[in-house]
């Protein structure tokens, strides 16, 4: 079960809420809340640059921040409570997350069974741009924006040296495990 730090503990996300566990690398402290501070430290911990951490951590902090704290006042420091997190989920998705965060294995298995046309486990860059057309939900502006940069920051993270997104890679990035294995050889290389 989540706990917070509210009252001393360090937070831990429900084992089966796949969206906890996503967002919870970036809680760098372990009290269940992501600053914007966290975020930029987590984007840069995954290999990303100054500015695109620095606009992720704006973006996602600001665009998330009120959803997942309800019945809480406006705060400029742009708190995500990790334990809300499903409140926070915008259209335009894959579905891959249901209502409350769980993974839904079939719709992962659709993305690939309806994209991948070219490998049977990966995506090119213009499935992935397919991928993106066919989630976008009428009036969903905000819900394309958020879908489209959460892809393609992905895809220019994790795609192999023949422009390929694996299905492998996608998986591990649902469930969070991404984010540690892409800190851990950043680290390595620096220590290389």
């Amino acid at each position: 079960m989540a706990s917070s730090t509210s009252t001393g503990e360090i937070f831990v996300p429900e084992e089966d809420n796949f969206l906890q566990r996503h967002v919870a690398f970036f809680d760098r402290n372990k009290d269940g809340i992501v600053y914007p501070s966290e975020t930029y430290q987590g984007f840069r911990a995954i290999g990303c640059g100054y500015l695109l951490s620095a606009f992720a951590s704006l973006f996602i902090n600001m665009g998330l921040s009120s959803k997942t704290r309800p019945g809480k006042g406006f705060s400029l420091s742009f708190p995500i409570e990790i334990k809300n997190i499903h409140l926070a989920k915008h259209g335009s998705d894959s579905g891959v997350y249901d209502k409350n965060g769980r993974f839904v294995e079939s719709k992962f298995e659709e993305i690939f069974a309806k994209h991948s046309k070219t490998h049977p486990d990966a995506l090119t860059n213009k499935e992935l741009k397919q991928l993106l057309n066919s989630n976008k939900e009428a009036n969903d502006r905000k819900g394309a924006i958020a879908a489209f940069t959460e892809w393609k920051i992905l895809y220019y993270l994790c795609k192999d040296k023949n422009g390929l997104l694996h299905k492998d890679t996608v998986r591990a990035v649902y469930d969070g495990s991404l984010f540690e294995k892409l800190e851990k050889q950043k680290a390595s290389k620096k220590h290389a």
